[in-house]
């Protein structure tokens, strides 16, 4: 069958708040730099209280993906659960007017939309502290598998092994994927996922992933190793394609026994790297549903992450599509 997206993604469907931050203020709140930690709804409120005066964007790392496919030109689909307060309003607004389709049916009783608390430092690092509210309540019967199907490529967010609902949800896409001979691709998300769920995680990528993206310290933590070519020969040898970023020194793109480094794209100033991985895996995944080279999906994933750094917040402001042309 024909695809009729280029992308679907399932991920955790997430309202971002955030604001700059001192290195003070993420050691007076306990914060770890630069990782992402999970929070009860009542820290929630006590950070976001803390915090400084910033913004708030329609989020999810998934969800940002499939927002820059649309922004390249692409056709774009996501599964994700908020609930029906104002935040889940605020978030199904965005992603349809981004050009993505969206419909799956919010909570109706229960937790609130969730919410990601992004303090960034001077140095354009985000610290992220997540209450992922109702964004866990995904569950198998949300998986739409005609969407699933029509995609050329599903992207499912490694964020979704922390709920066993989710986590079904999850497999159920993969398996409705496999069966209609799509791409299949995963993003690590962060090695605080890794290393909470490698035991699970590892065997599921080598039996249904095709394509994996992660950075170089989700790499590592994988395998356990320091040796950062080691790990990524290891993942080299689990799946057809793995695209490792490594911040400003690019990316590598390793399939078929090749290794393409791929510089990033230039940026006169980093403000903040909040969405950078999810960004280039956008222009990545447009590129592999159009048929372009590795080496030109990778070029596209740093246009697409070099423009969402240039700014707050977590998905493009100027249109990929002109960018790339």
């Amino acid at each position: 069958m024909p695809a009729s997206y280029d992308v679907a993604a399932i991920g955790n469907a997430i309202v971002d708040v955030i604001a700059p931050a001192s290195e003070e203020f993420l050691i007076a709140e306990g914060l770890a730099k630069g990782a992402m930690g999970l929070i009860d709804e009542g820290r929630a409120e006590a950070l976001y209280a803390a915090m400084g005066s910033g913004i708030e964007a329609s989020g999810g790392s998934a969800a940002n993906t499939v927002a820059g496919v649309a922004s390249f030109g692409g056709a774009a689909a996501y599964i994700g659960k908020v609930a029906g307060d104002t935040l889940g309003e605020v978030f199904t607004h965005d992603i349809r007017a981004g050009g993505v389709a969206f419909d799956t049916p919010p909570l109706a009783d229960g937790a609130a939309t969730a919410r990601c608390l992004i303090n960034v430092t001077p140095d354009g690092q985000r610290t992220m502290s997540t209450f992922l509210g109702a964004s866990v309540h995904l569950t198998p019967a949300d998986v739409d598998a005609e969407m699933i199907r029509a995609a050329h490529a599903v992207y499912l967010e490694g964020y979704l092994f922390d709920a066993p609902d989710a986590r079904a949800a999850f497999v159920k896409a993969a398996g409705i994927a496999r069966d209609a001979g799509r791409l299949i691709a995963i993003t690590l998300s962060d090695a605080f996922v890794v290393d909470r769920h490698r035991a699970a995680l590892l065997p599921f990528i080598e039996n249904e992933i095709d394509l994996v993206f992660a950075n170089e310290v989700e790499t590592m933590a994988m395998f356990e190793t320091d040796d950062f070519d080691a790990a990524a020969a290891a993942l080299a040898k689990t799946v057809k394609i793995a695209a490792i970023t490594r911040g400003a020194q690019g990316s590598v793109v390793l399939s078929d026994g090749r290794v393409e480094v791929v510089q990033a794209s230039p940026v006169s100033q980093v403000i903040d790297t909040t969405g950078a991985g999810d960004q280039y895996a956008a222009g990545f995944l447009f590129g592999l549903a159009r048929g372009r080279p590795l080496a030109e999906c990778a070029r596209l994933g740093h246009i697409a992450a070099g423009e969402v750094i240039s700014h707050y917040g977590p998905r493009p402001q100027t249109s990929l599509k002109a960018l790339a042309a």
